[in-house]
């Protein structure tokens, strides 16, 4: 009765992982998510933002690489506002393991 249990669990890890990894997380991090809370980490790594694909901008102050969503720069503590659109870029993809230019 025990074994049911422990497959639907680690099937929901698994998922889970293969979600979280495609969002640019760590597999074995929501693998153990997903497999403590197997409905809710699933859930949870959906909802996640995917942080590779954010746009990001510069500090007007310091010159930090900052994501568009940051209202306060970690670095400098410079408030920033909504730069112009030309301001904005998206971050370079990263490659994946095996990939070549």
């Amino acid at each position: 009765m025990g074994y049911e249990w422990a497959i639907i669990a680690v099937a929901f890890g698994v998922a889970t992982g293969l979600v979280g990894r495609s969002k640019g997380g760590s597999f074995l991090l929501w693998f153990v998510i997903g497999t403590v809370l197997p409905g809710f980490g699933l859930a949870a790594a959906f909802l996640t933002r995917n942080e590779q694909r954010e746009p990001e901008r510069q500090c007007p102050e310091c010159g930090n690489t900052v994501k568009l969503y940051v209202q306060i720069c970690p670095r400098c503590g410079a408030e920033l506002y909504l730069p112009e659109p030309s301001e904005v870029k998206m971050p370079a993809p990263k490659k994946r393991l095996g990939e070549q230019d």
